[in-house]
């Protein structure tokens, strides 16, 4: 089974909400709501694919100094074996906006359960939860 590794970021503004963006109509899982970040590509470091997926999804710049390591998600999906570092990060420049026509919403932590997210995701609710 491949292994795919993506970067991910609980973006938190400063009333302590997290950032969730919808994946769009035409994506696998899509509807669903997920924390941001995408794929790792050749010769990229994690914190580095984050940066700029975050530039490419939702026009945001951060720093490799602002993406503090939170947990990881390990999920085996029926084709592939997604491995996924969760960064926390409070800083940021610029609004975030879907670049890809996705929603973005800021959820408070207690509530990130009401929304349906992919399998690797949900575990991750718990740590932000504890953590925040």
């Amino acid at each position: 089974m491949k292994t795919v590794l993506v970067s991910a970021v609980a973006l938190i503004d400063a009333d302590g909400r997290v950032l969730l963006a919808q994946r769009p109509e035409g994506k696998s899982m899509a509807g669903l709501w997920e924390f941001p970040g995408g794929k790792v590509e050749a010769g990229e470091t994690p914190e580095v694919a984050l940066i700029r997926e975050l530039q490419e999804e939702l026009g945001v710049d951060t720093w490799q100094s602002c993406l503090a390591p939170l947990t990881f998600a390990s999920h085996s999906y029926e084709d592939f074996h997604l491995l996924m570092p969760l960064f926390a990060c409070r800083k940021w420049q610029g609004t975030p906006i879907g670049q890809e026509g996705q929603a973005l919403k800021w959820v408070r932590v207690k509530d990130l359960r009401n929304y349906p997210m992919p399998p690797a995701d949900v575990p991750l609710i718990a740590v932000l939860r504890d953590w925040l």
